[in-house]
């Protein structure tokens, strides 16, 4: 202190917004899941902890900071899913074909082609129709090698025939997930990681919550065809939206396709 002034470094404003940032981006991450509450409630203890070490109050400072270091092995053991889901953020966004890309160009190739496009969606419109339920994973990356493994690897040209056929009934690849990537269908009968956001309609079942759940960790657009009532939704970046027409679901895959998001 000078002169009764607080003096403020450019790197204490800097080490504030960096703070600020870190703490929204752990929000975003699990706002909506039941572990907001432990998140906040840590947080009022961290708070309260720093206010008892300001009054100098060594006996309760030393307890709650006792606490506070054995909380950091508690917090990785209680929000293990979302660390995990956290750290595969961050890698989908920074890299490409294995590769460390903070840069990426301003157009993206998807490698899938128009024709391909239309035949997924005109699929995925068949299947609305016979209410046959599906999910369709879309990657604009070739980064879906750990989830597709899970599966039957595929690697087929795409067509509407054979994408109904997969998720047939009594199809031995109809449970799952099917995976397109770089203009083919990957593999198929994927299991998907489930969204753990307890703000979801009822009548959401496992389809739609993995389909959110794959969307909310990787740069993905997911088609959900429910079985139970014919509609078409789109699961992406953690957000699901009811699709209303066959034109407005072959807008969204184009634009998703045909563009890198920042």
């Amino acid at each position: 202190m000078i002169n009764g002034f607080i003096t403020i470094r450019f790197l204490d404003v800097l080490d504030i917004l960096l703070v600020a940032f870190l703490l929204y981006q752990i929000y975003l991450l699990i706002r909506g899941t039941v572990a907001i509450k432990i998140f906040i409630g840590i947080f009022l203890i961290y708070l309260f902890w720093l206010f008892v070490r300001t009054l100098k109050m060594e006996l309760i400072s030393e307890i709650i900071g006792q606490f506070m270091g054995v909380g950091v092995i508690a917090l990785i053991v209680v929000f293990h899913q979302e660390i995990r889901q956290f750290l595969l953020i961050v890698g989908n966004k920074y890299t490409e074909n294995n590769k460390i890309n903070i840069l990426k160009s301003s157009r993206f190739h998807s490698g899938f082609s128009t024709v391909s496009i239309d035949k997924i969606c005109t699929a995925a419109v068949e299947m609305a129709f016979s209410r046959t339920g599906a999910l369709l994973v879309i990657s604009r990356e070739n980064a879906l090698k750990v989830f597709a493994e899970q599966g039957v690897i595929l690697n087929a040209d795409i067509s509407v025939p054979l994408i109904k056929s997969i998720f047939y009934k009594d199809s031995p690849l109809h449970d799952g997930a099917v995976i397109l990537e770089n203009n083919k269908i990957l593999a198929a009968k994927c299991i998907l990681p489930v969204t753990a956001k307890t703000d979801l309609p009822v009548d959401y079942g496992l389809r739609h919550r993995s389909g959110i759940g794959m969307s909310e960790i990787s740069d993905t657009l997911v088609i959900i065809v429910s079985e139970q009532t014919g509609n078409i939704s789109i699961a992406r970046s953690g957000k699901i939206h009811k699709i209303t027409s066959p034109e407005r679901l072959k807008k969204i895959v184009f634009g998703y396709l045909s563009r890198t998001d920042s």
